[in-house]
């Protein structure tokens, strides 16, 4: 199997953020606890797959956010009676 080299090392994600939801997942750059501390020590492979479960975890988060917009979604241009709310 070819070997692929890579020129540039994989850049760390974090954006300066910094801050862990309950379960340890860092707002800024979505990774876990254990991805942050680990991730000078990983391979280039290893951040690879780092970088893939936050676009994973960014896609879940935007569709959460849309599904949430749906279900609270108010059409506030339209005229209401208010007979037909009680």
């Amino acid at each position: 199997m070819n070997q692929q080299f890579e020129l540039f090392d994989i850049t760390n994600p974090c954006i300066g953020v910094c801050t862990s939801n309950k379960k340890g997942y860092c707002f800024g750059c979505l990774r876990s606890r254990p991805e942050r501390q680990l991730w000078l020590s990983m391979t280039n492979e290893q951040r690879r797959e780092v970088l893939r479960l936050i676009v994973g975890r960014k896609q879940r988060i935007e569709q959460m956010r849309q599904r949430k917009g749906e279900q609270l979604g108010f059409d506030f241009e339209e005229d209401v009676d208010m007979g037909e709310l009680f």
